[in-house]
């Protein structure tokens, strides 16, 4: 697993948008416009600065496969997070979808815990190279990095397919919210996976 640098976002942005431009998620945010791969891009721009601000950026050793994970304890509202939400707002939801991505994000910290967290915004990988265990393989090493940082890891997927997938590494359900999509909750707690695995 590489720590990706500035010079990485072209490589996530890419990976990420195309990997995400039929996820029920990112089209309530971005909605259904007629530049919507172009609004999804500039959602994954802003969750790449955001992440390389308050988390990590994680690239596989072969730059097929990336994850976004944020620290939401860590997160602070300076000048350049308040410029970032602003340029969000202009490129990718639009002032009239604000109001709604307001909403939809009351309703996900209602449920989301207010621990410390490694919260797993996107992991996606190349289409070419899925189902070759890149994927996994980058869940297991971030996984490992939450736990020696003794932090659960939480995320929400809108796609159930991905459910047993994410299961598979300990990850269990703890709610989920209707929002003309099912979102689905889990979190993946070390220190249950540890007592799970001495079994």
């Amino acid at each position: 697993m590489i720590k990706a640098h500035k010079k990485d976002k072209d490589l996530v942005v890419n990976l990420l948008s195309h990997s995400f431009k039929d996820n029920q998620s990112v089209a309530y945010i971005v909605g259904k416009r007629n530049d919507k791969q172009k609004r999804i891009r500039a959602l994954i721009d802003y969750s790449f600065e955001l992440c390389f601000l308050f988390g990590e950026v994680w690239l596989s050793d072969d730059k097929k496969a990336c994850a976004l994970v944020l620290y939401p304890h860590q997160k602070r509202t300076t000048l350049k997070s308040t410029l970032l939400d602003i340029k969000l707002i202009i490129r990718a939801i639009g002032w009239r979808g604000a109001l709604k991505a307001i909403k939809r994000e009351s309703k996900i910290k209602g449920i989301q815990s207010k621990e410390e967290m490694a919260y797993l915004w996107f992991i996606g990988v190349l289409s070419a190279e899925q189902h070759k265990g890149i994927g996994s393989a980058l869940l297991k090493q971030v996984l490992d990095g939450a736990a020696n940082a003794g932090l659960s890891v939480y995320l929400e997927t809108s796609t159930p397919k991905n459910i047993p997938w994410y299961k598979s590494f300990g990850f269990q359900n703890y709610g989920s919210i209707n929002l003309g999509y099912d979102l689905h909750f889990m979190k993946w707690d070390p220190i249950a996976e540890i007592t799970h695995t001495e079994r």
